[in-house]
C-alpha cells in the first residue's frame, strides 16, 4: 500500500493544538514513530541570523501548537531548539519530550561512514536530547570533513551512499534516532540506497510547492512507502534558494481571495492534500497560527486541477554542488534529470 493510500485508509492519531488538530502519520520504521504532518522549520539565510531570538521564537511556536520541529547541523539552530525544549518542559508547555517530533540532518562534511555517528552524537549534545525522531542525510553530496557552510567550498568528493546509509542504519539500531531518511534525493539516488538498505528511508525531504510539484518523485516515493516532506512550500522568498514565483502567482491569489484564505494557507493546504508532510516557517506569531489553520477546509476539484497545470520551475537547483572537478559535473547529474 502506498503512502498516500495508507494515509487515507488509516485513522491517524490527532495531536491537539491550541488552534487546530494536526494529523500524524506513522513512519514505516521499526519504531513506528508518528510524524505530525505539519512541522516548524528553523532554517534561515544567512544561517544563524536570528540565533539570539530563536529560542523565544520556538517557544512561541510550541505555545501556539507546533509539535514537529526541523533543524540541521548547518542551520546553527540545534542549540536554541534544545534550550527551547528544556524551557518548554520547565514552563509546562509540554509534559514530556515525547510530545515533540524532532528532526535534524547530517551535513555534507559528515557524509562519510566514520563521521555519521559522531555527527549525530554532536547534534544530540547540542539539542540536549537522548534521541532524535528522524535523522536525514541533508544532500547526496560529500565535502571534505570540517566544513559547515553553504554555498560549499569546491572540496566536493564522491559520496559512498552504501556505506553512509549503513552508518545511518547503525544510528537507528543504537537508538540514537527513531527513524532515518534523506533530503534532496532523486528517484535514481533513492534506488541506489534501496538496492542495499536493510532499513529503507522513511522520509525524503525535498523542495515542493505549487510551482515545483515533484510529480514524478512523489509517485516513486508513494510506491516505495517513503513519505515526502515538503520544504519551501511558499517558495522561500528572501533566502539563498528562494524565489517570489509562488507568492506572486495570480492563480493562487485568485483562489485565496475566493476562499477567504491567505495565499500561504492555499499553498499549505494544497501540499497537505497531496499526501505529504509540510514544513512551514514564520517567526511572526499571527502567521504561525494561520499556518496551522489548514485542516478544516478543502480546495475544490477545479481549484486543484488549475494548480496542477501551473508552469513548473525548480527554485533551488543547487548549482554550488556542481563542479568540473567534482562528482557532479552538471545539474542533470546532480538531479538525474529531475529538473
Amino acid at each position: 500500500m502506498d503512502v498516500r493510500t495508507k494515509m487515507q485508509k488509516s485513522s491517524p492519531q490527532l495531536s491537539t493544538t491550541s488552534y487546530q488538530s494536526v494529523p500524524t502519520f506513522p513512519l514505516h520504521s521499526t519504531n513506528e514513530k508518528a510524524i505530525p504532518l505539519l512541522g516548524f522549520g528553523t532554517a534561515e539565510y544567512p544561517f544563524g541570523a536570528s540565533i539570539d531570538t530563536m529560542k523565544q521564537i520556538i517557544l512561541e511556536a510550541i505555545a501556539v501548537g507546533y509539535r514537529h520541529f526541523d533543524t540541521a547541523a548547518l542551520y546553527q539552530t540545534e542549540q536554541p531548539l534544545g534550550e527551547a525544549i528544556s524551557d518548554a518542559l520547565r514552563l509546562g508547555l509540554i509534559k514530556s519530550r515525547d510530545e515533540l517530533f524532532i528532526t535534524s540532518k547530517l551535513w555534507c562534511s559528515d557524509a562519510h561512514h566514520d563521521c555519521v555517528i559522531p555527527a549525530l552524537k554532536k547534534t544530540l549534545k547540542n539539542l540536549k536530547l537522548e534521541y532524535l525522531d528522524l535523522y536525514l542525510i541533508h544532500w547526496p553530496v560529500s565535502v571534505k570533513p570540517g566544513e559547515y557552510e553553504l554555498p560549499v567550498k569546491k572540496d566536493l568528493v564522491p559520496i559512498d551512499l552504501k556505506s553512509v546509509w549503513e552508518a545511518m542504519e547503525e544510528c537507528q539500531a543504537l537508538g540514537l534516532t527513531k527513524s532515518i531518511g534523506v533530503s534532496n534525493f532523486s528517484c535514481k539516488k533513492l534506488e541506489t540506497i534501496l538496492s542495499t538498505a536493510k532499513i529503507p528511508p522513511a522520509v525524503n525531504q525535498v523542495e515542493m510547492n505549487p510551482m515545483w510539484q515533484q510529480k514524478k518523485l512523489r509517485k516513486f516515493c508513494d510506491e516505495k512507502g517513503i513519505l515526502i516532506e515538503s520544504y519551501s512550500p511558499l517558495g522561500a522568498k528572501g533566502t539563498l534558494w528562494g524565489t517570489n514565483r509562488v507568492m506572486e502567482c495570480e492563480l493562487l491569489k485568485e483562489i485565496a481571495q475566493a476562499k477567504g484564505k491567505s495565499l500561504a494557507q492555499v499553498c499549505l493546504r494544497w501540499a497537505h492534500e497531496q499526501g505529504v508532510c509540510v514544513l512551514v516557517k514564520s517567526f511572526n506569531k499571527e502567521r504561525m497560527k494561520q499556518n496551522l489553520d489548514i485542516f478544516d477546509w478543502k480546495l475544490s476539484a477545479e481549484e486543484s486541477r488549475k494548480i496542477s497545470q501551473l508552469p513548473q520551475c525548480k527554485g533551488f537547483p543547487a548549482g554550488e554542488f556542481v563542479s568540473d572537478d567534482g562528482p557532479y559535473k552538471s545539474l542533470e547529474e546532480l538531479w538525474d534529470g529531475e529538473i
